[in-house]
């Protein structure tokens, strides 16, 4: 007599437990899911908020992340107590389309350490968030002071005569980092708009700029979001 077990008869064994017993998802265990992906999550704030490295903060971004861990774990609570639940759940959320442009690549890396808060401790592995959690912030805020974290980003935009070409380039070689964004020309004028990233805010070199004859205007920007 064969007595194997099918992957059917599991799932018709699980469907029948839970329609003929209540599986209940109790106060405690939503109050510790909730609470530690709020204290995990605003671990993530904190890093992100520390380690940011582009030109354009955004605090609201930066705040969805500590939502997106609690409302994953909220989710993933009722999908792990009931499976024809879950079931449900997949296919609905399997509709849902996000539209939210990245500005940042190292974002992404961010959203999804979010969610898998949200469902490590929605699903009542705890240790697993805390401890990779902890792991993953070291690692990011090691490799952001290797990248050289004390460094300040600004937007340098430049309107210059085309016949002084030459002086701008060579005060612009001092730059450590800089980055092309945006270049008008006209007939005898040049816009020029540069991502600088400046050690310990040194800005000398716009006032060089502005000295050179030809040079009408020399604008640095910095914007770190709302306040």
């Amino acid at each position: 007599m064969d007595n194997t077990i099918t992957f059917n008869d599991l799932i018709k064994k699980k469907y029948l437990e839970e329609m003929g017993g209540s599986l209940s998802i109790n106060v405690g265990r939503i109050m510790l899911a909730l609470l530690l992906a709020l204290a995990i999550g605003f671990l993530i704030y904190t890093v992100y908020k520390k380690t940011f490295q582009g030109v354009v903060y955004s605090r609201s971004f930066n705040f969805s992340l500590i939502l997106t861990s609690m409302v994953t774990a909220m989710i993933i609570l009722p999908i792990t107590s009931n499976l024809t639940l879950s079931l449900g759940m997949v296919g609905a959320l399997s509709i849902v389309r996000f539209r939210a442009a990245i500005k940042e690549p190292l974002d992404i890396g961010y959203l999804f350490w979010s969610i898998s808060v949200g469902i490590t401790t929605g699903a009542g592995f705890y240790t697993l968030s805390i401890v990779g959690s902890l792991i993953i912030a070291a690692v990011i805020i090691a490799f952001s002071y290797i990248r050289g974290n004390n460094s300040a980003h600004y937007l340098l935009v430049l309107n210059y005569a085309d016949k002084c070409n030459v002086e701008v380039d060579n005060v612009l070689e001092k730059l450590q980092v800089k980055k092309l964004k945006t270049k008008t020309a006209t007939k005898d004028n040049v816009e020029v708009t540069y991502e600088v990233r400046v050690k310990e805010e040194d800005t000398t070199f716009v006032q060089e700029l502005a000295e050179i004859d030809g040079v009408s205007n020399a604008t640095l920007v910095s914007y770190n979001g709302e306040c």
